[in-house]
């Protein structure tokens, strides 16, 4: 019987090898910007052109490779990181396992230029899919240039599970910028299709996160700086008033490598207890330092996740930083440039003493006897025409005052006879006082009604609503229990889905129009985004790099309101914008039902529960909500005769 086992050729290794490692085009973009990294390049481009499917090209200006290196990096298992087995729990570069490049030429066409500062010339190497095409002399600056072209054009399957170039283009973004935040002392720029992305100069990591992120960032951060034997811990963490429903801007670095901790997340979490909303979730950047022999980073192929060797004492740490940051922020004082300077106390006030008012006590004076006295006010001894004090005097019968005197004059005051003499009159039980009345009223004679007796039975039907939640409703055959945040869902969701589809929206114009700031990867989902939120009845008065304006919103929508809706939808569009335009208005439709819904908790009025009911038996489809829940339930006379006949 002959041998079934025998070994793979080298292409077909590299190929089953490249499937590990390259994923999609953002694989070829770690795997590049790490080698540059590592390469102790103080200045790093990205190019790209189509999301990285047609080009992904890094250039830097490290310390390059020799003509023998420049041909053997492209053999699998070469590497320049370790030489023995104990380099791997020392390691204090990004790759090492000698696969990248060697993967990445055996599914694409690949063209190297590298040059050492002390060489004169460099080499010029271009490889298509695994072959050597030509190797050559050529004059090139200090540094090495690597384009990644046509990325899997030899194994078709692959490049048809590639998603569009939105989603390829926001995870090519993200390894961008978690590379950029790791190491703020190199200078990264990034080009999409030829128009400038990222220019990030040398700097701080305040600096770095505050260019990658944009907007408003820089009044988010809260500074964590913790120092011990075990851990340094160095970075930022956001104000709670600025948490997102979404995890997007949350950044661990080990050792400066991006790593995902869920350990070391609900560390942060625990941290923020009782700070945050209900599914909200704070933006953190934290640099973490830790002995390169107290951690594994060996355990996923992809590196992004480590292995810690005292992970509670970690979390312990991480914990208390970040809240003693929190504390911190919470009571340091800081400078309010926009105090009314109205409301200080003058300097020439700062040592004097308030003046004590004297208070003068009529001895004589008792509420409850039947005396009239009179009171009187002289002029006061100031000359100012008012005396230091004032009385009130009242009896059984009835009570008057006496207002203060003019230029020394007093004046007195008759107290009225008896309070039952200022209603006389007014007997409205009298006739002899209506007939006297000026006034004539109109009496409305009551018709009978225009409706028979069972629809004003069913019209004087009431809704209930029960714990804030569900709203109850009787029937001919019983009652429906209807879940309000459900069916309001419904009702927004067709309504939405009905001025998109129409084109017909109404908006309401602002007085002030707003700005919102937003990062640039969602900068770039709200473009593709504009012209569908422009059929829901928003007006963009403007679109800068990183920040909208504006001036017009949908009807039904608050100004308040605004951000929440647009956050949602970014949140629900993480994963990409559909390309079908009607999966796309149906994707919005849904975000925008979900966050202008009323509420589990939120009370209504009868009318408003009235509305709610009416409202979704109008609906096309009232027994569902758009997420496919039911939104009413039905229960008979018989099936509640039942419970009672047990």
């Amino acid at each position: 019987m002959s041998s079934i086992i025998q070994l793979l050729p080298d292409h077909v290794a590299n190929q089953i090898a490249a499937g590990e490692v390259v994923q999609r085009p953002a694989s070829v973009v770690k795997e590049l910007l790490e080698n540059a990294v590592d390469a102790k390049a103080t200045d790093i481009k990205l190019i790209i052109k189509d999301a990285g499917k047609s080009l992904v090209q890094v250039i830097d200006n490290g310390v390059g490779m020799t003509v023998t290196d420049a041909r053997l990096c492209f053999a699998r298992h070469a590497t320049s990181k370790i030489r023995q087995a104990e380099d791997l729990f020392s390691l204090g570069t990004k790759g090492f396992r000698g696969e990248a490049l060697a993967s990445i030429a055996a599914i694409a066409h690949m063209e190297m230029k590298t040059k050492q500062d002390q060489d004169e010339l460099g080499t010029h190497i271009v490889i298509e899919g695994s072959k050597f095409v030509s190797q050559e002399v050529a004059v090139l600056p200090k540094g090495t240039s690597f384009a990644v072209k046509n990325l899997f054009f030899n194994i078709p399957a692959r490049r048809n599970f590639l998603k569009s170039d939105t989603v390829e283009f926001r995870h090519v973004m993200d390894e961008f910028q978690r590379v950029a935040l790791a190491h703020p002392n190199i200078h990264f720029s990034f080009y999409h299709n030829g128009s400038e992305l990222y220019n990030l100069p040398s700097a701080g990591y305040r600096q770095r996160i505050v260019g990658i992120m944009s907007g408003k960032t820089n009044e988010k951060l809260v500074p964590v700086n913790e120092d011990t034997e075990i851990i340094n811990i160095q970075g930022f963490v956001c104000k709670p008033e600025f948490a997102k429903k979404s995890r997007g801007e949350q950044f661990f670095f080990v050792n400066d490598r991006f790593i995902k901790s869920g350990y070391l997340h609900h560390a942060v979490m625990a941290a923020y207890d009782g700070l945050l909303k209900d599914g909200m979730q704070p933006s953190y950047f934290l640099y973490l330092q830790v002995p390169p022999n107290t951690i594994d980073i060996n355990i996923h192929p992809t590196k992004t996740e480590i292995k810690f060797d005292d992970e509670s004492a970690l979390y312990a740490i991480l914990r208390a930083s970040i809240k003693h940051s929190l504390g911190q922020f919470n009571v340091a004082p800081v400078l309010d440039f926009e105090r009314d300077a109205n409301l200080d106390t003058p300097y020439h006030y700062k040592d004097l003493e308030a003046e004590t008012p004297t208070i003068q006590v009529d001895g004589n004076f008792n509420p409850f006897t039947d005396d009239k006295t009179n009171q009187h006010y002289s002029k006061g001894s100031s000359g100012s025409g008012y005396s230091s004090g004032s009385s009130l005097s009242s009896s059984s019968s009835g009570s008057s005052y006496s207002g203060s005197s003019y230029s020394g004059y007093s004046k007195r005051v008759e107290p009225t006879v008896s309070w039952e003499s200022l209603y006389v009159g007014l007997d409205t039980e009298n006739p002899e006082t209506i007939e006297s009345s000026p006034f004539t009223f109109e009496n409305e004679e009551v018709t009978s009604s225009l409706f028979n007796d069972d629809e004003v039975e069913q019209a004087s039907q009431k809704t209930y609503q029960i714990h804030k939640k569900y709203i109850v409703s009787p029937i001919k055959s019983g009652m429906i229990i209807v879940d309000q945040q459900r069916a309001h869902q419904r009702i927004l969701y067709e309504q939405f889905l009905l001025n998109m589809t129409v084109n017909q929206a109404s908006s309401q114009q602002l007085l002030f129009p707003l700005d919102l700031f937003y990062s640039t990867v969602e900068m770039k989902l709200i473009e593709e985004l504009k012209p569908s939120l422009e059929t829901t009845g928003f007006i963009f008065e403007d679109a800068k790099t990183d920040h909208i304006v504006i001036s017009g919103i949908p009807v039904n929508i608050t100004e308040s309101e605004v951000s929440i809706v647009i956050d949602q939808l970014l949140s629900d569009l993480q994963d990409g914008i559909p390309a079908n335009s009607y999966s796309q208005n149906d994707t919005i439709a849904k975000s925008m039902a979900k966050s202008l819904a009323v509420k589990t908790g939120s009370y209504l009025t009868e009318k408003e529960q009235d509305n709610l009911v009416n409202g979704l038996f109008a609906c096309k489809d009232p027994n569902i909500s758009p997420f496919q829940k039911p939104t009413f339930i039905t229960m008979r006379v018989e099936d509640i005769d039942k419970k009672f006949a047990l």
